[in-house]
């Protein structure tokens, strides 16, 4: 009974793979983002298609920033050529973007004042230095309330590479691939952190551009890849107050494997 039941399972989730309708929507300016879109539609299948703008970003990081805070600060926003694709021919899109100032990149603002999506499932998935996937959901989910946003990806550009096998357990976990995967254990309860623990927060954080702070507590996870590491750390903020945020952090079970910290969630 159990394994007809497991069998019913994994074909009601081909069905739902096979009767939802993708598209890949992204906007990509030095190249980054493009790489995790052509991994979900090489994964899925999907219709794909790079979101434009009429004046291009320069590449140069100093440049966008400058622009893009006086577009923030101006509440303008970058026109974008026309799509060619028809957004309201799909059920599900995977909208991707880079974060710049905590958020979505300033094409996408476009992009949601021209476009509802609604009835659409959004299916948010981002590149960010640090963080960003928390808040840049957050902000869709407010910018576009007639839209069903689910669950995102987001992945440091410096782990670009692990983009394929992150992405194969996330398509899957959520219905958007077929297949299955075996569910990753929880987090232990968060303890503080020893010697050890702290000296694998350094090795992961302090090569980072900005300082993020001093773990104060950790829960642990092993998975069949190496060991996950959740830590709750305290730092300043922007006007000098005081902070927390949680960092990840994880150590693959190779020989000499670094450890590398995954997202900051703040």
């Amino acid at each position: 009974m159990k394994k007809l039941l497991v069998s019913l399972a994994a074909m009601t989730a081909v069905v739902a793979c096979q009767a939802q309708k993708m598209l890949v929507l992204y906007y990509s300016e030095t190249g980054t983002t493009k790489t995790v879109a052509q991994e979900i539609q090489k994964q899925t299948g999907a219709d794909i298609e790079g979101i434009e703008c009429v004046e291009p970003y320069s590449g140069n990081f100093q440049e966008t920033i400058q622009r893009s805070g006086r577009e923030r600060e101006s509440g303008q926003t970058p026109a974008l050529k026309p799509l060619s694709k028809n957004i309201a021919d799909y059920d599900v899109v995977f909208l991707g973007y880079p974060i710049w100032f905590g958020t979505y990149a300033m094409p996408i603002a476009t992009l949601v004042k021209e476009h509802d999506f609604a009835g659409k499932k959004v299916v948010p998935f981002c590149t960010f230095g640090s963080g960003g996937l928390n808040t840049s959901s957050d902000a869709l989910t407010k910018a576009l309330p007639k839209a069903k946003i689910q669950k995102g990806y987001g992945v440091r550009t410096a782990r670009v590479a692990a983009t394929a096998k992150e992405l194969d357990r996330f398509l899957k976990e959520n219905g958007y691939k077929e297949g299955t995967v075996a569910k990753l254990p929880e987090y232990s309860a968060q303890k503080p952190v020893t010697e050890d623990e702290k000296a694998i927060f350094e090795a992961a954080c302090s090569s980072y551009q900005f300082p993020l702070g001093t773990p104060q507590t950790v829960g642990k996870r092993t998975t069949p890849d190496g060991t996950d590491y959740k830590f709750t750390v305290k730092s300043r903020g922007m006007n000098g107050e005081e902070a927390t945020s949680t960092i990840f952090v994880t150590v693959a079970n190779t020989d000499g494997a670094k450890p590398e910290f995954t997202e900051v969630v703040r």
